[in-house]
């Protein structure tokens, strides 16, 4: 089956191009997460993101058959790393999405040369020897996934005694939310002011849900942990994004509260699975469990 590629069209923000990338996303992941490296909440993610680099956003590929789109060759906040989503029956375009990155997602650097860096999962020898014959090489460990699938009693989220959880349907502090994410993040000191803004942007995805997003209050009415989680009805997955508790607060099992308390909602809508881009010991120990590991692939341009 021939696919046509074309360049991403739209400059910025929540438009066309962007709900035609979404929707693929959605179908291609719809049946399960194991082959392929990049989820529809991740894409949404990315362009609420305050990190992301928009001037080269038409640099992104897309495949497509007829008006539906079957790959895409992506970056996410900047150029020089790639991932590459794409349908089953077009695993075929697996060394022209790797052609594509390094003539169109490498990043220059400043000696006059070129790198591009892409992600290839562990249990795809194919792509590896592809990779290979392009002259790429494996580098250090990449992205790990780890999902969570819900037992048949769902873990209790009460926190401890004086916390209590909330969503931000509930309440939308700002402020809270900033100096959470900023000492969560282990920033010193607090946040700067224009921090704001940058959460204002991070809510304004199309598909974000305050009321699967949670925080945890401590006594003195600031947020001291936070879950953010990425679901929709019309798929059977969610995605925890991010996760941090401050560490004056770490210890007490805040983190594990939120995190559950937001899956246990989603679980209630109907979603089978959560996934998370850690293998972290904090997640293995609520209950994920790790599904595989990516290596970074890299070649000079």
């Amino acid at each position: 089956m021939s696919a046509k590629r074309r360049n991403y069209t739209d400059r910025s923000g929540f438009t066309e191009d962007f709900f035609k990338v979404r929707d693929f996303l959605k179908r291609i992941h719809q049946t399960g997460y194991k082959d392929e490296n990049w989820l529809w909440s991740r894409w949404e993610y990315m362009f609420s993101h305050p990190q992301l680099d928009e001037t080269h956003l038409s640099r992104i590929g897309i495949w497509e058959y007829g008006d539906k789109i079957v790959a895409l060759a992506n970056y996410e906040d900047r150029l020089g790393h790639a991932w590459f989503s794409f349908d089953r029956a077009y695993a075929h375009l697996k060394p022209e999405l790797l052609e594509y990155a390094e003539q169109h997602l490498s990043r220059e650097n400043g000696d006059g040369t070129k790198n591009i860096r892409v992600l290839i999962n562990d249990h795809d020898p194919e792509f590896q020897s592809i990779a290979k014959e392009h002259g790429f090489v494996q580098t250090e460990r990449g992205e790990p996934t780890s999902e969570y699938v819900p037992p048949d009693t769902f873990p209790d989220t009460t926190p401890p005694k004086g916390f209590s959880i909330v969503s931000l349907a509930e309440e939308n502090d700002l402020k809270k939310i900033d100096r959470a994410l900023w000492r969560g993040f282990d920033h010193p000191g607090e946040p700067p002011a224009d921090g704001i803004e940058d959460r204002k942007k991070m809510q304004s995805g199309p598909d974000f849900r305050k009321d699967l997003t949670m925080a945890v209050k401590a006594p003195n009415g600031n947020f001291v942990s936070f879950s953010g989680m990425w679901y929709v009805r019309d798929t059977d997955y969610a995605l925890v994004e991010p996760v941090a508790t401050d560490p004056d607060y770490r210890g007490l099992g805040l983190g594990r509260c939120a995190v559950l308390e937001g899956i246990r909602r989603c679980v209630n809508e109907g979603s089978k699975v959560a996934y998370v881009g850690s293998s972290q010991q904090f997640y293995l120990s609520i209950g994920f469990r790790l599904l595989f590991y990516s290596h970074w692939w890299e070649k000079g341009v």
